[in-house]
Order: C-alpha cells, then structure tokens, then sequence
C-alpha cells in the first residue's frame, strides 16, 4: 500500500507544475482514509450482503423501498475454511454411478471442520445419483447451475429411523420411517443453496406404493432437519419428493427463501414446506406446485403432541405463490397438538386450488392455535377460499384422547380478494372448543351471488367488510370488537 501511495502521488504531482501544500495534504487524507477501508474489510456469508464464495451476483440494498423479509433470523457467518467439491472423493456425475459413498465420504471429513472455520461442499454441473446423506455443522451445501442430485430409486437404501416422539410413529404406518434424502440431526449453522441446482427426489416410486398400498414404512422427506438451528435453504429447486417436501422439526432460526418446489398436483401428500414444532421460521419469496398444502404449519399428532407440547411459534410466511388442486395454499394443522401461536402469513398468491387459507384440527387434538394473522391474499379459481375442518379421525392409535379438544384465539383474516370461487366460506368448528378473537374483515369473493351463505358450525366473531355476507356467528363489530374495525 505504502508503494501505491507514492505512485499515486508522483502521478498527481507531475501533472502539476507548482503544486501547493493544501493540495498535498488533501491527496494524503483521501488515501489514508480508503487505505483504512480495505483493511478492515470483513467478508460474510449471509448476511449483510449475501456473499457466498460463488460467482459475483447482485446484492441486495438495504433502501426503504425494499420489500420487508425475515430473513434477519438467520445468523451471518463468516466464509467456509475449507471448500472442495464431491468430484475430490470420487463423486462421478454420470447420472448411472451411485455416489452415496462419496457423500459420506465427504461429510465424514468435513465434520473435523466444526468450530474449525466451517467446510463448504460444491456439487458442480452434472448428475449426481445417491442414496439418503446426512449433514454436519457449520456446513454448506452448494449445487452449482446444472447440477442435478437424483435420489436413489432402490428402497433398500433409505434406512428406517425411529418415529419423531410428537408423532410416536411414522406418520403414515405404524412404527419407524425412511429417512430423508438430505438429513441433519441436532446440527447448527447450515446453508442448503446454490445456483438454481436441483434435487430431484424420484418420488413415483414412493407414490406407487402408496397408491397400491404396498407401502411398509411411512415415506421419506427429501430434506428434514431436526433439533438444528441456524439454518438457511435457498435459490434451490426440489421436485418430485417421496413425501412432505422441506421438513424442519424441532429447529430453531430457519430462513427458507427463493425456493422452487415442484411435484405432479395428483402427487400424494408432496407438502412444500411444513414447519413442525419449530420457532422463528421465515418462508418467504417461494414458488410451489405441490399435491398437498403449499405450506402447512404443525406441532404434534394428538397424545404424542400434547405430551411432548412443543409449539410452532413466531413463524412468518410471506410472498409464497403456487398451486394445488386438492389442499391448501396455506393450512394450519391438522397437527398441531403441541400449539401453534404467533403465526404471520402474508402476500400470497393461489390460483386453481382447494382451499386457499385452512385451519385444520379435531377432537384428540387437543393444543392451541393463536395470534394468527393471514392478509393480503389474492386468489384465483379457488373452491373454498377460505375453511376451517374437522373430522378427518385421523388419530395414530386407540389412545388418543376424544375430550381433547383445541382452544382457538385471535385469529385475524384479513385484505383478502378471491376470483373465480366457487364456494363460500366453511367454518367448521368443533363441538367444546373455544373461539375468542376471530376475525374477517376486508373479505371480497368475487363469482359467488350475494345470496350464497357461509357454513358455520361451533364457530363466534366477528367480521366487516365481508363479501357475501357472512353467517351471524360473526356478528357486526361493536364497541366490545374494536380490535377487528375495518382499516
């Protein structure tokens, strides 16, 4: 630097034939003060800029006009000390030769790296067929542009690992389940990302044992983490999975973003994100085409759930568009036995779909829903724009509870435009469950006559500004609803 000072500075001089002090002493001053900012320069991965060691993209400003995120509940980290590639231990991208070895190989190494400075794993342009992997800590994943990370197609090699303890089996069948494509255990700072890389977890296999009813163990994920924190999964696409799609439990800080997820509308129980007894989640700027809910919320099934009573709470889902002609844009339960509260939902687009807002539970739920608030969604060609359900009797054993019943409580519904429905709204409560707080305000549902009633049962609030007129269980507002006036 020092050697730069004085080039610059006999450059400038010699372009002066008498150069004065002021003007020398300001020279000095500006290249000491950009001296000082290369030096104390310090890169990160996520945030403030977004900065992964992969080619130069643009970064997001900070400005007032950009749109409001969550996604502060990921933590920066500092860049990866070590980043290497699968093809360094014998990844071969052929799209024939297994790779699950190399994976495990990979990972097995990378995991001296914890606390270490943190490794990163780039899965380069190519086909990379593998059996279920598991994560480390202070890892990244990284799948390059046309890098394509294909499932393995033989049931053999997707072990059987115990039922989660809030479920007390696998979801689908009784006893264990297979294990996800891409799975962490208790592990902490964790980004799952790349350049538009995909995984495409070959779920028709798995469809077609369910569809025949062949299925033995209940089906695996293609990414579920559980007890981790810190976590990042972005800029990826994920198809075709076995079962739900993207599954953090028990995790804390997760930021899910600018995800594409994709799976045939007539596949089984292909959810696109579900958030499972986990706290501080962001879901936000996604694209989803999915056989089952864009994103459904959970915590628990029945006695498993109440028992180990651990909620979904302060969980924000924002800017998620997509379709699906059998579920829900955005449901809420029906597992929701260990509570969920503090829920955010906001700015969605759904289009050709089932439902577009769903709260779902039952008697033996038991738990809670609260402090809920759903704006700002826009719908097209919409069955049920919006629903509340009950009666699946979907319980996992005989020892569910039938006097457990959930507690509902302020739910807001809100800024809502829905085209093309076909149906008005169904509130179908349980019979000795509580509302208190529910809400619907600034509700329009075009292609339904004015005539056309709601469906209520067990259900009381409040609504204005709703379009057909609502059922009197949501009586006008009045002096005693102030918090649900029209804004």
């Amino acid at each position: 630097m020092e050697s730069e000072k004085t080039n610059f500075q006999s450059v400038t001089i010699g372009s002066c034939a008498r150069p004065s002090w002021s003007i020398l002493f300001l020279l000095f001053t500006l290249i000491t003060i950009f001296s000082i900012q290369l030096s104390t320069t310090t890169p990160y991965l996520f945030p403030p800029n977004w900065a992964l060691i992969r080619p130069q993209r643009s970064v997001p400003s900070s400005s007032a006009s950009d749109p409001i995120t969550c996604s502060g509940f990921f933590r920066a980290l500092p860049k990866r000390k070590l980043v290497m590639s699968i093809k360094d231990f014998g990844g071969v991208g052929d799209g024939k030769t297994s790779n699950t070895e190399a994976f495990r190989r990979a990972i097995r190494y990378m995991q001296r790296f914890q606390h270490r400075g943190g490794s990163q794993l780039n899965i380069p342009n190519g086909t990379w067929l593998t059996a279920p992997f598991n994560l480390t800590s202070d890892f990244t994943l990284f799948l390059n542009q046309g890098a394509l990370l294909l499932a393995s197609q033989d049931v053999k090699e997707w072990p059987i690992i115990e039922p989660l303890p809030s479920y007390g089996r696998g979801r689908e069948r009784l006893g264990g389940r297979h294990i996800s494509l891409i799975h962490g255990n208790g592990i902490k700072n964790v980004i799952i990302t790349g350049d538009n890389g995909t995984v495409d977890g070959q779920g028709k296999m798995w469809w077609e044992l369910w569809w025949n009813r062949t299925l033995e163990h209940t089906r695996g994920h293609l990414l579920e983490l559980i007890n981790s924190d810190n976590v990042l999964i972005s800029n990826l696409t994920f198809r075709n999975s076995p079962f739900w799609t993207i599954h953090p439990v028990y995790c804390r800080n997760v930021v899910i973003k600018g995800m594409t997820i994709l799976a045939p509308l007539n596949a089984p129980n292909t959810d696109g994100i579900d958030p499972d007894s986990s706290t501080n989640v962001c879901i936000e700027d996604n694209y989803i085409e999915s056989g089952d809910d864009l994103v459904a919320i959970k915590s628990g099934w029945d006695q498993y759930g109440i028992t180990m009573a651990h909620p979904s709470t302060n969980i924000i889902v924002r800017r998620v568009s997509g379709t699906t002609p059998t579920c829900s844009g955005v449901g809420i339960g029906s597992e929701m036995s260990g509570g969920i509260s503090n829920i955010t939902i906001e700015d969605l687009h759904v289009w050709d779909s089932a439902a577009g807002v769903r709260v779902k539970s039952d008697k033996g739920r038991g738990g809670y829903i609260s402090n809920v608030s759903i704006s700002n969604i826009k719908m097209e060609r919409v069955k049920i724009p919006i629903r509340f359900s009950r009666g699946s009797n979907d319980h996992p054993d005989d020892g569910w509870d039938p006097n457990a019943v959930p507690i509902f409580k302020d739910i807001s519904i809100s800024n809502i435009v829905s085209v093309n429905s076909t149906k008005a709204p169904v509130l179908e409560g349980i019979e000795g469950s509580s509302f208190e707080g529910l809400c619907f305000k600034n509700i329009t549902l075009h292609g339904i006559a004015a005539s056309t009633k709601w469906h209520c049962e067990y259900v009381s609030g409040f609504a204005t500004k709703v379009f057909p007129v609502p059922c009197p269980d949501l009586k006008n507002t009045s002096s005693d609803s102030s918090w649900c006036s029209p804004s």
